[in-house]
């Protein structure tokens, strides 16, 4: 049987993002299947372009779903060796699933997690590939198209995680050739060719209602009423933009708008300040949920240990 390469492995960011949560909540290595299909691009060849075109080579897998059951050696061996009754039984239980509840979903290949490892296939995950070729459970339509598509993740092999970075890379694997092949993995829904998709987009947390002319009016006889509103004002804005003040707004309006760019820099600038602490105390928060969740696990594992008699 003849090879039929890919052109590229694709994948929607939901997708991705499922699978890359299920991976970083797992307990430890993982593995599982993945589902999908196998399209066709269509030929763009002008008609004065003398370049031959290989017909193969248009071939693009679509990862649409995936099966994870969060143990290691789910459906092999220590050796590799695939149990055929538990990958068919997989692969038919989640395949009726996916075809009852949408779209036709075709079993493409399976994916391996592994932490603190270098990012490349190991002897027994070439063993696996190859004993799935061997097993012939090709997808609908594709007779001579095996389960022949592979994700390897892994995470950094030194430094501390506190938060969850992970690499991975997609191989083919080519029966004649028996080896793992590198495949380009692109994944929709992220970069401008689909911005169209959020067009409805719009935002919910708006600017609160300000009287910036209250704000910008240095009378005098200001009273203590219009202090008092600018400085809740004030408190307001520093929730989006700390630093900024609120006088400033004034100079985003009416006839100063031409000279207010690097106003309105200034106050981007706060605001991503603003997301970036945040964000580091998010990271904090994350490592103390880490930290706790570990000692808990050790609770656990003191409590549930059999006490000798």
């Amino acid at each position: 049987m003849d090879d039929l390469p890919f052109q590229k492995i694709t994948i929607s960011g939901p997708t991705l993002s499922a699978l890359m949560h299920r991976i970083a909540t797992s307990l430890g290595d993982v593995d599982g299947l993945l589902f999908g299909h196998v399209t066709r691009l269509t030929p763009s060849t002008l008609t004065d372009d003398n370049t031959p075109q290989n017909p193969d080579s248009d071939l693009v897998a679509t990862i649409t779903s995936f099966f994870c059951p969060n143990i290691p050696l789910s459906f092999y061996d220590s050796l590799g060796r695939v149990d055929s009754v538990t990958l068919h039984r997989l692969v038919s239980s989640t395949t009726h699933q996916s075809n009852s509840s949408s779209s036709s979903s075709n079993f493409l290949g399976w994916f391996s997690a592994r932490r603190k490892s270098p990012i490349r296939p190991s002897m027994r995950e070439f063993c696996v590939s190859q004993s799935l070729s061997r097993l012939k459970t090709a997808a609908k339509g594709d007779k001579d198209l095996n389960p022949c598509v592979f994700l390897l993740f892994t995470t950094p092999v030194h430094g501390e995680m506190l938060y969850h970075t992970h690499e991975y890379r997609a191989y083919q694997f080519q029966v004649n050739s028996r080896c793992f092949e590198p495949k380009t993995i692109a994944i929709d829904n992220i970069g401008p060719d689909f911005r169209g998709n959020y067009g409805c987009f719009s935002p919910n947390s708006p600017f609160p209602e300000l009287k910036c002319a209250s704000a910008m009016n240095d009378e005098a006889g200001e009273d203590l009423n219009r202090m008092e509103k600018v400085s809740k004002d004030q408190k307001e804005l520093d929730l989006v933009a700390e630093g900024f003040c609120v006088g400033d707004l004034g100079k985003l309006m009416g006839s100063e708008t031409v000279n207010s760019t690097m106003s309105l820099e200034g106050l981007y600038e706060k605001m991503l300040g603003k997301l970036d602490n945040l964000a580091r105390q998010v990271e904090k928060s994350n490592a103390k949920v880490l930290e706790m969740e570990n000692h808990n696990r050790k609770l656990r594992y003191k409590i549930a240990r059999p006490v000798p008699e």
